[in-house]
């Protein structure tokens, strides 16, 4: 079987749909709580909870759990890695879009 093309090869960490909107979300913003993850992708607090430990375990995020006000909580932040690797996923699907452009015959 011949190898794929690697402009064609999307990162599977990244690029399955949840993990995609978190990343996405954190990329437009300094760092975001838990709570604000969760209503912003829409993803319930197990899937949101589990998606985070991927990418923590990755190095893509970094998480910090304390107390405000006596009430937990849970902060997180792209990581250099994280904001490098969700920059690199969205210019390759930009190459993507472009190889997939109809080309005008020379």
């Amino acid at each position: 079987m011949p190898e794929p093309n690697q402009e064609l090869v999307l990162d599977r960490l990244i690029h399955e749909p949840g993990r995609l909107a978190i990343l996405t979300v954190l990329s437009s913003v300094k760092s975001a709580d838990f709570v604000f993850l969760q209503r912003t992708t829409g993803l319930t607090k197990g899937n949101l909870s589990s998606h985070l430990t991927k990418l923590e375990e990755a190095g893509l995020v970094q998480i910090e759990k304390r107390f405000v006000l006596k009430k937990p909580n849970t902060s997180v932040e792209l990581t250099k890695v994280g904001r490098k690797r969700i920059a690199e996923h969205w210019s390759r699907l930009d190459r993507l879009k472009n190889l997939a452009q109809p080309h005008p015959q020379e």
